[in-house]
């Protein structure tokens, strides 16, 4: 289950600075809960690697599977688990440069990627238009993309 401790911390916050504490130990009840919740948030650095064990081969195979897949991205079709995590990840993945990626995502991005862009370049382009409309990722990442074969 999700947490959304962001929400949770400026709540307490928000309801911390209502009350009117003046106690030496109210204080610093709040620096420790401040501390605290830094400390949680930072943990919550990474993407799930809960589907980090999907056969992309299989789903590379299958036109029929790739495409719910690019569907599911492009909201026109129903998501599978896996694929709804992946749709509401990806444009932070792509903003920050997949910095919260396992290793095995990021081999399984440019894998997905390569054969997108060589075997089914309509599909590449329509998941362009959606997710970089002013070609700001592809700049980005063209030489890094290059140097793994992948030409963009």
């Amino acid at each position: 289950m999700y947490i959304n401790y962001y929400t949770i911390f400026i709540k307490i916050i928000v309801t911390c600075a209502k009350v009117k504490y003046k106690s030496f130990i109210m204080k610093v009840l709040v620096v420790a809960l401040i501390v605290f919740m830094g400390v949680v948030l930072a943990q919550n650095t990474k993407y799930t690697t809960k589907y980090d064990n999907v056969d992309l081969d299989e789903i590379i195979k299958s036109d029929r599977l790739m495409k719910n897949y690019v569907n599911c991205l492009l909201e026109k079709g129903k998501c599978t688990p896996d694929g709804a995590e992946l749709k509401r990840v990806l444009p932070d993945a792509l903003h920050t440069e997949c910095s919260k990626c396992s290793e095995s995502q990021k081999k399984g991005s440019r894998k997905i990627m390569r054969h997108l862009i060589d075997n089914k370049p309509e599909w590449w382009k329509q998941l362009e238009a959606k997710y970089d409309k002013e070609g700001t990722y592809q700049k980005k990442y063209r030489e890094e993309l290059k140097k793994d074969g992948i030409n963009l």
